[in-house]
């Protein structure tokens, strides 16, 4: 049973989009035809019948643009993660995870709050120090409660002490914070939890990320994630993931296929071909029916649409861009057809 509170916080997902940024063309139109959820079987995570895409398409259809509407559909009838950084956190995992239990589904959720996040790139920032961040995670925690969760793990936080970018000083409050948190996750009755690993383009040899993982917690994770944010193709990722899950006694893992349908962007000049490269396509559809039994899911970690960044034209990291997601919607349906 939903409590009143609960109720209030449910209506505030799904009507008003409170808990969930959305920038750009959307208009904040209400959804006039709300996605529905997916089979569980196929997909249990929910659907957010009030994202950012599902308000694109409202938008689109109000002004007659239903070429744009359908293609936009693409996206706002698939469940992408909810991310939590610093802003409400206990308040917005209570809504995600009341919003998916009142539909019978599971919340996708990704922690984005360590310390010295991303290197002081684009989407820096985070919590202020180690004891922030524990205080963060303990509302966190709270707000999940008893309900279904699913939490992929700080994002480029173990890559980022493996290829240096993180200062040395770091590393050791940056490994307690990690192994905490999946302390904690595990011990909530219905949540899992798979820290990020990056993909494998950026730590090339999988037995690099081996100690780090096992410095943070992989022993009691469910899992680790590969690809997040990122456009490598699903083949790569699982032959990666496949070596990586060995070394670690056959850890299973996810691959995030949000942005991956044309792989990564052609040519090395770029040194920032990460960031929003151009003529992407959306891949895979999420599913835990992957064939493999190392492999739990394909998510859509990064949410489709939403800038990686102020590069190539892009607003700032993780606002709604909607000709980025016209972008890849429309590749993904020309490489269907």
């Amino acid at each position: 049973m939903v409590s009143v509170a609960a109720w209030a916080l449910l209506s505030c997902v799904v009507v008003s989009g409170c808990f969930g940024a959305s920038e750009g063309d959307s208009d904040h139109a209400s959804v006039a035809r709300q996605p529905k959820q997916r089979p569980k079987a196929t997909i249990p995570y929910w659907v957010n019948p009030d994202g950012s895409a599902a308000r694109q398409v409202a938008a689109y259809r109000k002004r007659g643009e239903d070429g744009e509407a359908r293609l936009m559909e693409k996206i706002a009838e698939q469940p992408v993660a909810e991310w939590l950084g610093v802003d409400d956190p206990e308040g917005r995992a209570r809504g995600f995870t009341a919003a998916a239990d009142q539909a019978n589904r599971d919340a996708l959720l990704v922690f984005y709050d360590i310390p010295h996040r991303d290197c002081g790139q684009y989407s820096k920032g985070g919590a202020a120090n180690g004891d922030a961040y524990r205080g963060w995670l303990d509302k966190v925690v709270r707000g999940i409660g008893d309900r279904r969760a699913t939490v992929i793990l700080e994002p480029d936080a173990l890559p980022h002490v493996v290829d240096g970018c993180t200062p040395r000083k770091f590393h050791e409050e940056r490994y307690d914070l990690l192994t905490g948190a999946v302390d904690k996750l595990k011990g909530l009755p219905r949540t899992k939890v798979y820290l990020d690993a990056g993909n494998p383009h950026w730590i090339k040899d999988p037995r690099r990320m081996v100690e780090p993982l096992k410095r943070a917690g992989i022993r009691k994770a469910d899992g680790f994630a590969l690809n997040t944010s990122n456009y490598q193709t699903t083949e790569e990722n699982r032959a990666y993931g496949k070596r990586l899950s060995a070394l670690l006694g056959g850890k299973p893992f996810v691959i995030d296929t949000s942005r991956n349908g044309n792989g990564p962007a052609p040519g090395k000049n770029d040194p920032q071909a990460w960031c929003n490269p151009k003529g992407r396509a959306l891949g895979e559809r999420p599913t835990v029916d992957t064939g493999d039994k190392r492999i739990d899911a394909y998510l859509w970690i990064k949410r489709p649409g939403e800038s990686d960044g102020t590069c190539k034209g892009g607003p700032t990291a993780g606002r709604w861009w909607p000709r980025y997601a016209l972008d890849l919607a429309r590749n993904a349906d020309r490489k269907d057809g």
